[in-house]
């Protein structure tokens, strides 16, 4: 059974796109002093005269603490796209954002090229009613230019008091100017489980995020469809997790469980003997075995993968839509002390139940869909995945960027939703996967 209490595999506002884990700092020390001769540590002796000959020479007195931070986080980001250092508050706020409430904008966000993108906003939250997109980079706020800063720094720009303004500038792909929004900023309560019925037969289920609180969401959808539905009309359910960027390791085994009687559920295998694990299922399927259909897209990223991957290598789901994000590294959140903050490490890969790794390559559906996407929309639609990011984890085989994001507003348009009601209802969709640049008929 899992060791760890937090494992992120994606998470919200500042947190990126991560698989986190919580580790003693003292098994950082021992890994580091088994991997490393003492010429390495000898060589620290350069940083300590760097750092000395700034402190006496620089034109202005430098800030000790900001210099050391900034060292740090250099080289952390030196490492892969999702190792990072955060400081006391930056590690209180990502507490914040996996308990599923926290102030703020309600956007998935991660660092591109020096600035901010959006990977997606929350739904209901301001950032999604003030019309920020995924893919949106978000190159000032408050007329401070995001370049230069951290994550961490950028998102502490973004935070601020309730019922107070933020303004963002927004680079857009297709818009030939700057986009100047303002957004207030408000509590952000994560519900990270929506549900409702489909014509009297089929229970429908969208898991926008994996927090604290979506395994109790997900029990009170299923117990709350299966009452609504009886047993005998129920066809099956639909669990959405396009655009999901995933959160809490031990959520998507749970999340699993709900849908699964036993059976592996995934693995991670690290360096270090302790990172090498298997989380099995263990609440048995409360579904009591109906059809299942999970939606993915090019959004699908880290803890919703998990989930697709064991539900399709267990055959207990269909997978429609299109491939997902390919986010198949472990990060383990490794608190340095009383006031020192924490360092979020990759650690490990992840593997679903049939010893496939999704790294920088993601998830194929067993139908894609593509959706119709408005002429405004269409240079935005499309994720270029984990392959895409600078200095991502290189894939056990070929690796695939690129996957269509979008998900139309109203379910009549969703194309992926109506062939996966289809399937359900025993409606022939299409026996076998077409080429990439052609939609499923449905």
């Amino acid at each position: 059974m899992c060791r760890i209490s937090h494992v992120l595999v994606g998470a919200a506002l500042g947190a990126g796109l991560t698989v986190l884990a919580i580790q003693p700092p003292t098994a950082l020390v021992r890994a580091a002093k088994a991997a490393t001769g003492n010429d390495t540590y000898s060589r620290l002796n350069l940083f300590g005269d760097v750092f000395e000959r700034i402190r006496a020479s620089y034109v202005e007195t430098p800030d000790d603490g900001r210099l050391i931070e900034a060292s740090i986080s250099g080289m952390l980001s030196s490492l892969d796209p999702h190792s990072r250092y955060m400081n006391e508050k930056a590690w209180r706020d990502m507490q914040e954002t996996t308990s599923g409430e926290f102030g703020g904008l309600g956007m998935e966000v991660t660092m591109e090229d020096g600035l901010v993108k959006v990977v997606a906003p929350m739904d209901d939250t301001p950032a999604a009613k003030a019309g920020i997109m995924s893919g949106d980079l978000i190159s000032a706020v408050d007329g401070t230019e995001v370049q230069g800063l951290t994550l961490e720094q950028a998102v502490k720009k973004m935070k601020g008091p309730i019922n107070t303004k933020t303004r963002l500038k927004i680079m857009r792909k297709g818009a030939e100017q700057p986009i100047e929004i303002s957004v207030a900023r408000e509590v952000i309560r994560v519900r990270p489980v929506r549900y409702h019925t489909r014509g009297g037969d089929i229970g429908y289920i969208r898991i926008t995020s994996f927090n604290e609180q979506t395994t109790d969401g997900l029990r009170k959808a299923i117990a709350d469809i299966s009452k609504q539905i009886p047993p005998e009309k129920l066809a099956g359910y639909v669990v959405d997790l396009r655009n999901n960027p995933g959160g809490l390791l031990d959520q998507a085994v749970s999340v699993s469980s709900a849908f699964m009687a036993r059976g592996e559920v995934v693995s991670t295998r690290g360096r270090a003997t302790e990172e090498t694990q298997r989380f099995t299922a263990r609440t048995g399927d409360l579904t009591r075995g109906k059809p299942l259909v999970v939606l993915i897209n090019g959004g699908s990223a880290s803890a919703a993968e998990i989930v697709a991957g064991a539900l399709h290598d267990h055959k207990r789901a269909t997978l429609i839509g299109t491939r997902s994000f390919g986010k198949g590294s472990v990060q383990t959140i490794i608190p340095l002390g009383p006031g020192k903050g924490a360092l979020a490490l990759t650690t490990a890969r992840y593997f679903t139940p049939s010893g496939r790794s999704i790294q920088a390559r993601g998830i194929t559906p067993d139908l894609e869909v593509l959706q119709e996407v408005p002429d405004a929309l269409k240079s935005r639609a499309d994720s270029k995945g984990e392959a895409s990011m600078r200095g991502h984890l290189a894939a056990d085989g070929a690796e695939q960027t690129g996957s269509q994001a979008y998900v139309p507003p109203e379910e009549k348009d969703d194309k992926a939703l109506g062939a996966a009601f289809n399937l359900l209802r025993g409606v022939t969709v299409k026996a076998d996967v077409p080429s990439p640049k052609k939609a499923i008929p449905n």
